[in-house]
This record gives C-alpha cells, structure tokens and sequence, in this order.
C-alpha cells in the first residue's frame, strides 16, 4: 500500500512539474511577510482586497500604489477597471506598472465592474486584474473566486470607502487576503534625506493563515516594497498620513 502511494505521488509530482504549480503564489521578496502568508506569497489564482486605511486622500493613493506593486510583479498585461477617471498613469509607473502594460476599463457602476472583473479573469491571457468597487457582496466575491482558480491571473480588489462609518473590509468576503494600506511618517530630513514614502500595513484576514501587520517603503520603480533599514528585524503598526499619487 505504501508502495502505491509513493507511485501515486511520484506521479502527480511529475505531472504537476510539467505545467504550472497548483497554487502558483507571487511573493513580495520579503521574508517577514512571505514567511506569514500561507502559499509563501500571495497566490495567483485567487481574489486579495486591498482598502485604505482611512477614507483620507491619502491613505487611498497608498493602497492604490500598493495594488500597483502587486501587479507590477505579475506576468502580462494588466486590466484595470474603474468607476472614475482619477488614475495617474504616471504615478503607477513610478511603481513599476508601465503603461504599455495596462488595459484600462471604465464602468458605470460596481455591478459592471464586477462583471467586467470575471470576465478578464476567464479570459486566462491576463497577468492581473483589477477592479475598483465601494460595494461587493458575498456572492459576487465567490464568483471572482471561482473564475480565478485554476488560472494565473491574480484578482485584485480595491475597495473605495464610501461613508466615513462604514469599514469597506467589514463585509463577508470570500478573497483569500484582505489587506489595510495607511501612511505612516517618512525619513525625517537629515537623517537619511528624502527617503521613500513609508506605508502600514495590515493583513487584516488571511484564509487558512495568520494575521500580520509591518510597516513598509514604498514601492519602488520595480514594483517592491521594503522593510525601512532601523525596521528589518522587527513588525511594526502605527499610523499615519500621506499622499494619494495615482489621483
């Protein structure tokens, strides 16, 4: 029997180093943060949200140029689908997102994005797809599940806020990660010059995973983000403000 099994696994093996991994995960090339997520980085086929951490300008631009890193490091051309023209192209380059990259997608309202968000998922030819909503419900976030396993197209939600009361995070979802992106104060001047803007984040929920939350630098022009130097070897989550940069 145990013969068997060790066939049976040698086989599998085999096939599955043929094709792409069966959970293929992207990592952030930290080791602080990889070493906590479940697939040693987020996985490819499966939906991650991402909100800001206060509905301030601010914090919304850090979770933009976050979600902006993330599909920087993807494979492919990326679609991005929004409900208002605020996005600085510019700005997501600085992040590592170039623009020959982005395929870019208006909608008249959550609904559409969502479907317009499964549909490029299916479509199995995108490196990522993004989608910008105030309001999602359970089912439709089951659906983006759906249409991303089986795939290498990561899925990726921004969650706008809406009224100032209500936590876009707070609602039941089926994404596999859900993120909090706030500004935390940068470098002071003098001491290590203009260094990179300085962000919290807060790995809200993870499936089948632990919590987490660091403060990170900014992405750079490559799409990563960085632990600060004084910081490598210890997490930490304070608060902050900054700048939105993709408005």
């Amino acid at each position: 029997m145990s013969a068997s099994l060790a066939e049976l696994r040698q086989a599998l093996n085999a096939i599955e180093g043929a094709g792409f991994r069966r959970r293929p995960a992207l990592p952030f090339g930290i080791g602080t943060i990889d070493e906590r997520l479940a697939g040693g980085g987020l996985r490819l086929d499966a939906l991650h949200e991402v909100a800001g951490d206060t509905p301030d300008l601010a914090d919304d631009a850090a979770a933009t140029l976050f979600l902006t890193g993330i599909a920087a490091r993807a494979w492919g051309t990326v679609l991005w689908i929004v409900r208002r023209r605020d996005l600085f192209a510019p700005g997501l380059a600085q992040a590592g997102l170039a623009p020959e990259r982005v395929l870019y997608a208006e909608a008249a309202d959550d609904a559409e994005v969502l479907a317009l968000m499964e549909e490029g998922l299916r479509h199995r030819g995108l490196g990522a797809v993004i989608g910008e909503v105030k309001r999602v419900g359970l089912p439709a976030t089951r659906r983006l599940q759906l249409a991303a396993e089986g795939g290498r197209t990561i899925a990726l939600m921004l969650k706008r806020h809406g009224r100032a009361d209500v936590d876009p995070l707070g609602a039941p979802s089926a994404a596999v990660t859900r993120w909090r992106i706030g500004c935390a104060p940068s470098a002071p001047l003098g001491v290590a010059g203009v260094g990179r803007a300085r962000w919290n984040a807060v790995l809200v929920r993870q499936r089948g995973g632990e919590t987490g939350s660091w403060m990170l630098e900014a992405c750079d022009a490559t799409g990563r983000c960085a632990l600060p130097a004084r910081l490598v070897d210890r997490p930490a989550a304070a608060g902050g403000r900054d700048s939105r940069a993709a408005a």
